[in-house]
């Protein structure tokens, strides 16, 4: 009887146990990482306990002060065209201060995004998949659309711990309401409404460069155009706002011309602007959560009076001095005296816009093949760099696969901030704080799926890339790579699909299992604009003309 009542209570000790194992690692994942957590638990659950002394160990020598997050997201920038300073040389740009900031941290070298920007941001702002919070594609002019109120951004989880957080330039995540970055946890913003391309394309000036072509009416003649209203205008270009407060345009008076000139100014502005933040923000007694993302190198035009570049391009000049830009905002977290308790993380979202000739651009492949929106390596490897002196090894790199969704746990994980991570739902971001601080070989991850939209187009595993066959189609009939044999994805080999086929297979069945378990969340709907304080009368009847043929919602 002794002996039962002993082993009854073992029983219920190690239940006890499991439960608060389980409710310090509450956070749902998908069913790779489950997977991967069988066979790996037990040495990363005694890794978490260095890792944690570590954090404490750095905040202890901080004064006890969590560390400042500064995160550059680069548009459209292709693997190698940026912080390497021998492919400088073979595309005929500088970016030594991108270079500096990668031989001051770590190099990771199989950073995964997204295949286009609004999907890529979503996922580190959200943690999540974009298919997962209906964010599928790139949205151009008026869509009633957004990231939905129900998501949680790193921007909330940050601020609830306490973070004071702003962001400053590219957003594109919706032109509602509630999708706007001062209504996602974010304190203060300055922002486009829609993406860049717009902004630097829909102009006289990129006409006349011949980049558009029927938009301006100098560009032909049409007397057989009968719908005047089917050229976009009225955009509502840069607006600011505060937390809680209505959001005002700040470019354009009413009746006023959107120009080229206009657009510099813009970059010009997120630039002194994101000075100005990082100053602010230094003096506070709170640590900060500072997003600075870029409009260039997205240029449509050569705007400038001398080329500074060998390469010439449009889109590299650009580039080019995009770098000198970023050196400055570096430059001014060394002159704040904050270096070494901040967390820097440089990098950018997706491949090149290779929709616009290289040859005027002057941006390229480069290594992989593809570009923005390819399930390609072109399309989702990216250059990413890591910086906190003292902290992360000075001219370090890393192979260990990272996904650009990693970053919301991440950033959590440094914060002290994972308890305000949402529980009810899947989180695809992995915490890779064990990889920055130990270093190569303690990434988390071996797998990413990448979406094109809503379908699922490849399955990475380790070395591996699966393109995913059509409904119908078996395993053993998909293209298989091995990526560091066939960087270019262009020679598949028949022996890979035969033994890999139905482990891949496994993996997809692992993830549609979750799906149906999480269904997806549903894309933000409402009006266009709502929540601007000061629009035009242009933008008033944009609004209408839009609404006017919308469906009734539901």
């Amino acid at each position: 009887m002794k002996k039962t009542i002993i082993i009854i209570f073992a029983f219920i000790l190690c239940l006890v146990g499991i439960q608060m194992v389980l409710a310090e690692d509450r956070i749902i994942h998908d069913g790779e990482f489950e997977f991967l957590r069988q066979q790996h638990g037990e040495k990363w659950d005694a890794e978490d306990k260095e890792v944690d002394q570590m954090l404490a160990d750095i905040r202890e020598k901080n004064g006890g002060k969590r560390p400042n997050i500064l995160y550059i997201l680069i548009d459209d920038v292709s693997f190698g065209q940026m912080g390497n300073r021998k492919l400088n040389y073979v595309m005929g740009i500088r970016t030594p201060q991108i270079n500096t900031l990668a031989e001051e941290g770590m190099s990771l070298m199989r950073m995964y995004t997204e295949p286009s920007c609004t999907p890529t941001r979503a996922a580190m702002l959200t943690g999540r998949h974009p298919v997962r919070v209906g964010i599928k594609e790139v949205k151009v002019a008026l869509v009633g659309e957004g990231l939905g109120a129900d998501e949680v951004t790193i921007a909330e989880v940050l601020s609830e711990a306490g973070y004071q957080t702003a962001h400053i330039g590219k957003w594109h995540q919706g032109d509602i309401e509630q999708a706007y970055p001062h209504n996602q946890g974010f304190d203060y913003a300055a922002f486009p409404l829609h993406q860049q391309v717009q902004l630097s394309l829909m102009t006289d000036e990129a006409a006349d460069a011949f980049r558009l072509i029927g938009f301006a009416d100098k560009t032909q003649s049409n007397s057989f155009a009968l719908d005047q209203k089917f050229k976009p205008s009225g955009l509502v270009t840069g607006v600011e706002a505060t937390k809680g407060g209505l959001a005002r345009e700040v470019d354009l008076k009413p009746g006023e011309k959107w120009t080229q000139k206009h657009y510099v100014e813009m970059n010009l502005r997120y630039q002194r602007q994101t000075l100005e933040q990082l100053e602010e923000l230094a003096e506070g007694d709170a640590p900060f959560f500072l997003q600075y993302w870029p409009l260039w190198p997205l240029n449509f035009v050569n705007d400038q009076e001398q080329n500074e570049s060998l390469n010439g391009g449009h889109f590299a000049e650009k580039l080019q001095r995009l770098d000198g830009m970023l050196g400055e905002v570096i430059d001014k977290v060394d002159e704040l005296g904050i270096a070494e308790n901040t967390f820097i993380v440089l990098m950018a979202d997706n491949g090149l816009m290779h929709l616009y000739p290289s040859y005027t651009s002057g941006l390229n492949e480069l290594v992989y093949r593809g570009g923005k929106t390819d399930h390609l390596e072109g399309g989702v490897r990216v250059d990413a760099f890591v910086r906190w002196p003292g902290v992360i090894e000075a001219g370090s790199a890393a192979g260990d696969i990272v996904h650009v969704s990693d970053l919301y746990t991440t950033f959590a994980r440094l914060g002290q901030a994972k308890q305000y991570i949402p529980t009810d739902r899947i989180i695809d971001g992995i915490d890779q704080t064990a990889l920055l601080l130990k270093g190569e070989h303690h990434g988390r991850r071996d797998y990413v799926y990448i979406y094109e939209n809503e379908v699922l187009r490849s399955v990475v595993k380790q070395e591996f890339k699966m393109h995913v066959p059509p409904p119908g189609v078996p395993g053993a009939a998909a293209p298989v790579f091995n990526l560091y044999r066939d960087p270019r994805e262009e020679q598949a080999f028949v022996g890979l699909p035969l033994w890999s086929g139905a482990s891949f297979q496994d993996m997809i069945k692992r993830h549609m299992i979750m799906i149906a378990k999480y269904p997806h969340a549903k894309l933000g709907k409402g009006k266009p604009y709502e929540g601007i304080e000061n629009l035009r009368p242009e933008s008033k009847e944009t609004v209408e003309t839009f609404i006017s043929w919308q469906p009734p919602q539901k």
